[in-house]
């Protein structure tokens, strides 16, 4: 076998991805939505092309004009390491806010940076959650495996609504479970009784989006 040398081997290595986009070239866009610095040095952001070179505030003002009906809470006692995973997703669907039970303190990794874009709410309590949710009315749906669980398949999602996963492992609490209007399910069929509460997040904020996105 021929032996390499530094510059042979560095050659064969496949180039790095490039995230984002460089500087602006060319005369500067016309727009308040535009940051300045952004365009001089380029814009590195996990961000659609869509919201290229924008500011913060402008990328935040322009969700907010979109967002969904559908609000997003989770149980947070343990510091569920799911939590990052759910703000990301929720990001991604557009949820009006995620809303954080129990711990402040969350393991914003997973969010990879979304939670700068998505509004999170916290609530110490359940009690305080759901006297949000009564001031708001809007219906609580728990998300978990329960007898009384109705198919999340068939059911009509409201167009405004909270829907609610639990801590990973002990799942939805009791407190939370009493206040629902109803529990769903997800329908599974393999040997394990339950799926991650970040997967379960995200199957469940697309069945309302594929019942009011896409029909509405």
């Amino acid at each position: 076998m021929d032996e390499q040398g530094p510059a042979e081997a560095a050659a064969r290595q496949p180039a790095e991805r490039e995230i984002g986009v460089g500087p602006w070239q060319g005369p500067w866009p016309a727009g308040e939505h535009y940051d300045p610095e952004l365009l001089r040095e380029g814009d590195r952001r996990n961000v659609t092309d869509e919201y290229r070179y924008w500011s913060h505030d402008a990328i935040v003002a322009d969700l907010d004009a979109r967002r969904h009906n559908f609000h997003v809470a989770i149980e947070n006692w343990q510091h569920d390491f799911n939590i990052g995973t759910v703000v990301r997703t929720a990001n991604a669907f557009l949820a009006k806010e995620v809303h954080i039970i129990g711990r402040r303190r969350w393991n914003r990794r997973g969010a990879m940076v979304t939670d700068r874009y998505q509004h999170v709410r916290h609530h110490p309590s359940v009690e305080d959650f759901v006297a949000w949710a009564e001031s708001e009315r809007m219906p609580v749906l728990g998300v978990d495996l329960f007898p009384d669980s109705r198919p999340i398949e068939t059911y009509a999602l409201p167009k405004r609504c909270v829907l609610v996963f639990g801590q990973e492992g002990p799942g939805l609490s009791e407190e939370v479970r009493e206040a629902a209007t109803d529990t769903l399910s997800i329908a599974q069929f393999g040997s394990t009784r339950s799926i991650n509460a970040g997967t379960a997040a995200g199957i469940a904020m697309h069945a309302w989006i594929r019942q009011h996105r896409f029909t509405d």
